[in-house]
């Protein structure tokens, strides 16, 4: 008989696909299959050819990119040199987590499929595209796809004899367990970030420690919106980055927090434990040392601030003692409470932190060993880093707004990074940020002498700051940037750099603010006005475009505008405007970077 064995491979930038992936392993194991979960950039590639059955869950990131613990993976795949019935032995199914607002929905799932299938693979299921727009979300796609997936691999792997498949009412086993060292045991010793290897630059496994210069407001007090230029030292890190670089930043839950999670679950903050695997082979987590206390497991790696999935509610309801508790997670975990859960979690934006304080006789009896299956840690966020090495050498500056919003709760909702930064003073102390650097969706380029049109409003402008101050250390004078905001007097950021750089003749700037007269202004009108410039920058000067800023109506009114310069001086008819604008995106001419 076939050996009973099932590869979940994923890509994952935000952890959804990881969570599904994970769903997918519990059902599996409730199914007696084999099944190992990893990232596809943890997976050895060239293994894949022994593998019988593989379901790969990946996001689409950006501009319809591979998420990062897919890159690798996501080059070797794409080899010209791969034989054409490499995976003829490989039976698998593709599911795609994205978001129908973006112009590349699913873009990585649908590819991927399609590559797998020429090298010979064998489809169980056509790709299924989950879609964070719908009402339901991604789920509406995903529970009927499973249901239909399960079915095929039993078809093909039916259960041995004598075994029926696990029911849902019993519980899985914790992924690891927490062995308590007496609580006289001293304390960890020295600095709890892993050292990198010698010579090695940062990485999430191995961030630098980068001290905070300084931490200032760059909006006038009386300003909706806190804004921040943040600057931090990366002296003796080995970093070097280039313009449209991105910084990862890890952020950590704050104190109080932590104080209400350990009160919750009855925890006792300063004890400290080690962490064993529940199955032979699995990897411990990584970033948490080793002994650790449980006050830094939950400052620096819960993240008790993220809104809880669906199976957050499903494994709580295993704990629950209480019947009406019990009922309601029962029902938030199921395929007919998706709506009820969307109420309460995404609609309201709740915390995880929330939701146990929801659930009072569940979350106290909560194992202690299973808070690393219930919660996901914190990820690092990622910036534009506004500064470049050739004017601020050591040095990564960003510019960040301070996320807080209103929802129907009444305790405002606020980012857990923003307000962390915004939290740090440098001023009282020696303060230290973990922190890495990627490369980012922009590349510049090559040629200095090739001019640019950057497009930046609000803190979009921050990727732009950092390509101009570079492309003024090498003499460059054909850079052009759009910048809009609400009021000239209030988020009007970097306003006198700009100057100073318009009046040497190294800039030519155009500035939008929506707010200073009657009828609201934006960069997309500023195009309009300049279109002559525009068009014979793109037309005689060979320009590149560039667009950064909020991903909401924003990105589309821009290129409306541009490929109305394309009509109007170009003569192109519409047809000819959009197919020239997608010409320019496809040679890298037009570049943007949008974030929601």
């Amino acid at each position: 008989m076939a050996e009973r064995k099932l590869l979940v491979l994923f890509g994952s930038q935000t952890g959804t696909a990881q969570d599904t992936a994970e769903r997918i392993g519990r059902e599996a194991m409730r199914r007696h299959l084999q099944c190992r979960v990893e990232a596809l950039d943890s997976c050895d590639v060239a293994n894949l050819i022994h593998e019988p059955l593989v379901v790969f869950v990946c996001a689409t990131t950006g501009q319809g990119d591979p998420p990062d613990n897919m890159k690798m993976f996501w080059r070797f795949l794409f080899r010209k040199n791969l034989p054409p019935g490499s995976l003829c032995q490989l039976d698998y199914a593709v599911l795609g987590l994205g978001d129908s607002s973006y112009p590349k929905f699913n873009f990585i799932a649908k590819k991927l499929h399609k590559r797998v299938l020429q090298l010979g693979g064998n489809p169980l299921l056509p790709v299924a595209l989950g879609d964070d727009q719908h009402d339901l979300g991604a789920d509406a796609v995903v529970d009927p796809w499973l249901l239909a997936l399960w079915d095929k691999i039993l078809a093909l792997y039916p259960l041995p004899p004598g075994l029926e498949i696990i029911s849902p009412d019993i519980r899985p086993p914790p992924k690891y367990t927490l062995h308590y060292l007496p609580e006289d045991s001293p304390p960890p010793k020295g600095d709890l970030l892993p050292p990198a290897a010698p010579g090695a630059a940062p990485s999430e496994l191995h961030p630098f420690a980068a001290r905070m210069v300084s931490n200032r407001r760059v909006t006038a007090q009386s300003h909706f919106q806190d804004v921040r230029l943040m600057e931090f030292d990366i002296t003796g890190s080995g970093i070097t980055f280039s313009a449209g670089a991105v910084v990862m930043i890890q952020p950590q839950n704050c104190p109080e927090d932590v104080q209400q999670f350990c009160q919750l679950l009855r925890l006792d903050p300063d004890r400290l434990f080690v962490l064993k695997p529940t199955e032979p082979g699995t990897s411990l987590p990584p970033l948490l040392p080793q002994p650790c206390t449980i006050r830094h497991l939950v400052t620096h790696y819960l993240d008790i601030s993220c809104v809880p999935r669906r199976s957050f509610f499903e494994l709580m309801s295993y704990f629950s003692t209480n019947e009406l508790e019990r009922e309601k997670l029962q029902e938030f975990s199921s395929a007919q409470g998706q709506e009820e859960l969307y109420s309460y979690c995404n609609r309201p934006r709740r915390t995880t932190l929330e939701a146990l304080w929801d659930f009072p006789h569940t979350t106290c009896a909560i194992p202690a060993d299973y808070l690393l299956d219930l919660i996901p840690r914190i990820r690092a966020r990622a910036f534009s880093i506004a500064s470049s090495m050739l004017a601020h050498p050591d040095q990564i500056q960003i510019l960040m707004a301070v996320v807080q919003y209103k929802t129907q709760l009444s305790k405002p909702r606020r980012g857990l990074c923003s307000t962390w930064l915004a939290s740090l003073n440098p001023e009282q102390g020696d303060v230290r940020v973990p922190l890495w650097v990627k490369k980012g969706g922009l590349k510049f380029p090559a040629d200095p002498a090739t001019p640019v049109i950057m497009i930046g409003p609000g803190t979009g402008v921050a990727p732009f700051r950092a390509a101009i101050q570079e492309r003024v250390a090498q003499g460059c004078t054909g850079n052009c940037l759009f910048f809009g905001c609400r009021q000239k007097s209030k988020d009007f950021y970097f306003q006198a750099e700009w100057e100073e750089l318009a009046a040497k003749g190294f800039l030519t700037l155009f500035t939008a603010f929506s707010r200073d007269q009657e009828e609201k202004v934006y960069v997309q009108h500023r195009i309009q006005e300049n279109r002559r410039l525009v068009w014979e920058l793109l037309s005689t000067g060979n320009a590149h475009v560039y667009l950064a800023g909020n991903a909401k109506q924003m990105p589309a009114a821009v290129a409306e505008a541009l490929q109305s310069v394309l009509r109007q001086e170009g003569g192109l008819s519409p047809s000819e405007a959009e197919e020239h604008l997608a010409a320019l995106e496809r040679s890298q001419r037009f570049q943007s970077e949008t974030w929601s």
